[in-house]
């Protein structure tokens, strides 16, 4: 099966546009936004919250905050994971730090400098009151987070430390060493069993989210399958949150833990809740390099790491010498060449770009020449071994547990790899999507980050939509439906619902063919690394598209799942995962060629200025795309239009 190469000018073919969106905010400066919506929030009584029961899927940071908050409110409420713990859920893997804009450095910050660098870290493509929630919250975030027992850094007088992250001319990155995302992790987990505990949280572990129930127009539960019997279950229930997380494992190999996946929220999409700019990717500039062609992930080591570590490429290329026979006269510091002000803190789509710049015209380093050095030589002897132990330690022993090299002797090899997802399921301001009653929390979601994480914000929004913003929405739409029953079982939305689940499962498992989903999942992430990578192209996103759908319908004529659909079955379940990539990987193309303009992590080599920045069309891209997938498979692009007044639209200049 053969298809023929689109092209721009085949763009009309490829999607159709919709509808224009609004944020759900009514007129008025964005700074106080966020207190006149939760003025404006309808409450539900004490005696009345039991009343209502909803399903959060997921246990990170997000989906524990809001259980959690929500059972201490005194909802009933059913979380969903697939792990067989809550603390496994991968915010454990954001280790860097939190940020907050409580300003105790006296460095001048403040919620309107917080903005002003998350918006513009962003490339304008955000919605900037989510940014003015974010930044007023962050307060609260570390209080809360401090009270319930994570082991935040201290300064000698008591006082919790900061440190500075990429992007960022203050120090507002609160820390717990090397391990930040597990410790707040564990004390959101925590929280959450204390209310599993307390009975108002029913806790459903080892169970994943295989499609949304939707029933008179609205979210009202899921169907799961256990992963460990294989049995198909729904829930029901008045609300449905999803914190399940970003889709970056659909490049193969990520930063992420292999077990990531896009299912429950792609599930959501083909039910018809909208997915914002799916090709805004973040690759993390300081990742492990891949080492070996069987290698299944690559390995984060923290951007904190960029605070005391300098990064440098031989001048000449080609140049082999071990790196301490490298004279600095033949070093090149190219961020702080290229970008002074921020040196070797530059945002992060930045800092990769300007890596695999170095790459590939020859001064990459190490065996496979695919890398750049993170160099602490001048650090140990400005601050010595104990300092930088203090600060990094348990990255350097992973560094070494991964390598066999001493980054105390020689320096590290880092280079670009997929990460973060910026696109997610569009919402409004109350964090609902376009299906009324669900909700989303964490990376699942779209509205901080724009094209472009800054380091440090993903703990951060995920702890403000799990404590203190779904606790505040969610019941503002229950209160709208008081004295309704849940769904019952028996509903035919809920039978239709577990019936097509089952049925999919049947068509994977009877396809019995010759390669394993593994292969499948492998040979689409070189696609997309090839296509919709640190850069893109017309050319390559044309014949990313093309490949992709080769290799779709390959899948469902050549695909081996091994073992049955009725027991523990892991093949099954990367099965109905690499299904969903697929389908999502094409739209994260189209998405990519539909927008004509470089943006943040978005990089179209048509669109640079002369120095080779991301040029922005704000005239005609000044919006965030929200893409509908019609039951006939047709995309429909609906867009909504952002302005900025805190921050003015303007050149990202980082140097």
């Amino acid at each position: 099966m053969t298809h023929a190469r689109p092209t721009s000018r085949h763009i009309d073919d490829l999607r159709s546009v919709g509808h224009d969106l609004t944020s759900g905010l009514t007129d008025g400066d964005p700074a106080t936004a966020w207190q006149r919506r939760r003025d404006s929030y309808k409450l539900v009584g004490p005696l009345n919250r039991r009343k209502f029961s909803v399903i959060v899927v997921g246990t990170g940071l997000a989906g524990a905050g809001c259980a959690a908050a929500l059972g201490e409110l005194g909802y009933h409420v059913h979380s969903f994971t697939f792990h067989d713990a809550p603390r496994r859920a991968h915010s454990v893997a954001a280790q860097g730090g939190i940020n907050s804009a409580r300003a105790r450095k006296v460095d001048n910050d403040s919620i309107h400098r917080f903005v002003v660098d998350t918006v513009k870290g962003g490339d304008f493509r955000g919605r900037e009151a989510d940014a003015f929630r974010l930044a007023e919250e962050s307060i609260r975030v570390i209080d809360h987070l401090n009270a319930i027992g994570a082991p935040f850094a201290r300064e000698y007088g008591g006082a919790l430390a900061t440190r500075s992250f990429g992007g960022v001319q203050v120090s507002r990155t609160y820390y717990t060493r090397g391990q930040t995302g597990q410790q707040l992790q564990v004390a959101a987990s925590q929280a959450l069993l204390r209310q599993v505990a307390a009975g108002t949280v029913t806790l459903h572990t080892r169970h994943e989210m295989l499609d949304l129930i939707v029933a008179d127009g609205r979210a009202q539960g899921i169907v799961a399958r256990d992963l460990v019997t294989g049995a198909i279950t729904a829930q029901t229930a008045h609300a449905v949150v999803l914190a399940t997380g970003g889709y970056g494992t659909v490049y193969y190999q990520s930063t992420l833990a292999r077990n990531c996946n896009a299912t429950a929220s792609w599930r959501a999409h083909r039910r018809g809740a909208y997915f914002a700019s799916p090709s805004f990717v973040q690759f993390h500039p300081t990742a492990l390099p891949v080492s070996a062609p069987w290698q299944s992930k690559t390995t984060l080591m923290s951007e904190s790491l960029r605070n005391d570590g300098r990064i440098w490429v031989p001048r000449t290329a080609g140049d082999d010498r071990p790196p301490r026979d490298i004279p600095e006269a033949d070093r090149d510091y190219y961020l702080e060449r290229k970008y002074p002000t921020y040196g070797n803190l530059t945002p992060r789509d930045v800092a990769s770009r300007a890596a695999r710049e170095q790459i590939e015209t020859g001064h990459g380093v190490g065996p496979l020449h695919n890398s750049v050095y993170l160099d602490f030589a001048d650090a140990l002897g400005r601050l010595g071994k104990a300092t930088i132990a203090e600060r990094y330690g348990n990255l350097f022993s992973m560094y070494h547990d991964a390598t066999g090299e001493d980054p105390y002797e020689v320096p590290m090899r880092i280079a670009p790899a997929a990460h973060f997802t910026m696109g997610g399921l569009w919402c409004d301001y109350d964090q609902m999507t376009s299906i009324p009653g669900l909700f989303v929390g964490g990376e699942v979601g779209w509205g901080y980050h724009g094209a472009n994480r800054l380091g440090a914000n993903s703990l951060l929004s995920a702890c403000v939509d799990g404590w203190f913003t779904l606790p505040y929405s969610v019941p503002d739409y229950l209160a709208g439906h008081l004295g309704e029953p849940a769904l019952a079982q028996d509903d035919p939305a809920v039978t239709a619902a577990a019936s097509a689940v089952s049925d999919r499962i049947a068509r994977l498992t009877s396809i019995g063919g010759t390669q394993g989903p593994a292969t499948f999942h492998r040979r689409l992430g070189e696609i997309l690394y090839r296509g919709c990578g640190v850069s893109r192209s017309v050319e390559s996103l044309s014949e990313a598209i093309d490949d992709i759908r080769v290799l779709t319908a390959e899948f469902w004529s050549d695909l081996r799942v091994t073992g049955t659909a009725g027991s523990f079955n892991q093949e099954l379940e990367h099965a109905g995962r690499v299904a969903d990539f697929l389908e999502l990987a094409e739209l994260m193309c189209i998405d990519a060629l539909d927008r004509d303009e470089s943006c943040g992590a978005h990089f179209r080599v048509d669109h640079q200025t002369n120095n080779g920045e991301a040029l922005r069309d704000d005239d005609h891209w000044c919006f965030a795309s929200a893409w509908e997938t019609t039951p006939d498979g047709r995309q429909v692009r609906h867009r909504e239009p952002l302005s900025f007044t805190a921050a003015p639209l303007q050149t990202r200049n980082y140097q």
